[in-house]
């Protein structure tokens, strides 16, 4: 538990620079947005496109980051479960793209930067979720055992896998309602909810969100409890007080910020070390169990081998 709560103070200070780069009105409360589901049948085949040429750029993207060592199968699953959800990075790509209206059509034109998420953004997410359905494992498989070309790959996707492309989509009406103009997100806004997303779902940094300045220098108490036994080295450079550090930086502004830019990094690597140790709890948790089932299965072998004869 105590951990647990270290961890947290641990991203919550990570954040502080983040707010302090930012106005107070941007962490207020957004307007709720949803997708019109209406609208996938028109863009279905584009958005699948699209998504199949991300997948493929991504995984070589991958491969490349990791060379000499060959991506797994399970890491192109991870890519292919992530690439439609817009609260992971992978799916930052839908965040370029906005619908355009051409006569009784629907176009999606790729923007140079990311825009603000409205519902066409939604719509796209929406779109790419029913497309990809319940088939990352078969993506996965072929990306890993086939190695295609990327035009290969969006035909395998589109017309072979999911069907996505072999009709034509219906005409719009003419009587819908245009979509929202798009708006380009401010780099700084941009920068905030990536590091945000590629947070998410580590341990001990669940549901994270922003909080304002004054909302930062009230959380004096914060991380005070006594220390476990067990706790790891780390734990001990931990800051205690997140109110008394940002209430610092109005002496030594530069010092301020170098201090907490280094607290982000130290955030960073503490959390990939305790996702680490507990993936490989898992993976040795696993090994024990067939190790202890295959045990068990070699003797009732043997012994009705023994009855028969």
């Amino acid at each position: 538990m105590e951990k647990a709560k270290k961890a947290i103070v641990l991203a919550l200070s990570s954040l502080l620079l983040l707010s302090a780069w930012l106005p107070v009105s941007l962490c207020a409360q957004k307007p709720v947005t949803v997708a019109r589901r209406e609208d996938v049948p028109f863009i279905k085949c584009q958005v699948c496109e699209k998504l199949a040429s991300q997948l493929h750029n991504q995984v070589q993207k991958k491969q490349s980051d990791i060379s000499p060592k060959k991506i797994s199968e399970y890491e192109i699953i991870e890519i292919a479960e992530n690439v439609c959800n817009l609260k992971k990075v992978e799916a930052d790509w839908i965040l370029k793209i906005d619908i355009v209206e051409k006569g009784d059509k629907l176009e999606l034109v790729e923007q140079d930067a990311e825009g603000i998420c409205n519902s066409e953004c939604k719509t796209i997410e929406k779109a790419c979720q029913e497309i990809m359905g319940y088939s990352d494992t078969d993506v996965a498989e072929y990306l890993y055992k086939s190695k295609p070309r990327v035009d290969s790959f969006v035909d395998f996707m589109c017309k072979d896998l999911t069907g996505a492309c072999n009709k034509k989509p219906p005409p719009v009406p003419a009587g819908r309602t245009p979509g929202e103009a798009f708006m380009t997100k401010p780099a700084k806004e941009a920068e905030m909810e990536k590091i945000l997303r590629s947070m998410e779902g580590m341990p001990g940094a669940p549901n994270m969100k922003m909080y304002s300045r004054d909302d930062l220098m009230n959380m004096k108490n914060i991380g005070e409890e006594d220390d476990d036994e067990d706790d790891d080295d780390e734990d001990a450079h931990f800051p205690s007080k997140l109110g008394k550090v940002l209430r610092g930086k109005e002496g030594k502004p530069e010092d301020w910020k170098q201090k907490l830019t280094k607290t982000i990094k130290t955030t960073g690597d503490v959390l990939k070390r305790r996702a680490n140790k507990v993936s490989n709890g898992v993976r040795q948790w696993w090994r024990g169990m067939k190790k202890a089932y295959t045990k068990k299965a070699v003797p009732k072998k043997a012994k009705q081998s023994k009855s028969e004869l």
